[in-house]
């Protein structure tokens, strides 16, 4: 595996990317709801207007609780130092198995670097309860597949 360090670096890099577009989308979609909001004058029809408002303000309830998502995970991503090494799995480690590669930080998905796959997971999520705290030599079984932490960067 080309430099360690660097694919951790790009794989940190694309997790700010994930949450960046996301945190862009949400702030987009605030901003068109705020728009219709304002936007929206009382029409003759009274209740279509007042229904009409009440849908908006939902929708800007649910933008903002996703808003607030966004902001734990890159506060979560400010936490990792991808220059930092330990013996057994914690945030910020790359995991490398002998089934699949994974970082432990935010639940991004599927990243590729080098054309290499690596799974973004969060410490919270199933495989990431199972791998945190773990070390080298390890053999685990996630859903009825059994495999071997090879190297913890």
């Amino acid at each position: 595996m080309e430099n360690k360090l660097g694919v951790k670096q790009q794989l940190f890099s694309q997790c700010e990317a994930f949450c960046n577009s996301r945190l862009n989308n949400i702030q987009k979609t605030i901003e068109e709801i705020q728009e219709s909001l304002t936007s929206e004058t009382k029409s003759s029809a009274g209740d279509k207007h007042e229904t009409g408002r009440a849908m908006l303000q939902i929708e800007r309830e649910k933008a903002g609780s996703q808003l607030a998502e966004i902001q734990k995970l890159q506060e979560l991503l400010s936490k990792i130092d991808v220059s930092k090494t330990s013996e057994s799995v914690c945030l910020g480690s790359l995991v490398i198995t002998s089934s699949s590669n994974y970082f432990i930080a935010i639940s991004a998905g599927e990243l590729k670097v080098s054309d290499q796959i690596f799974y973004a997971i969060s410490p919270i999520t199933p495989i990431g309860k199972l791998l945190m705290g773990k070390q080298v030599g390890a053999l685990l079984s996630f859903r009825e597949q059994k495999f071997t932490i090879v190297a913890i960067l």
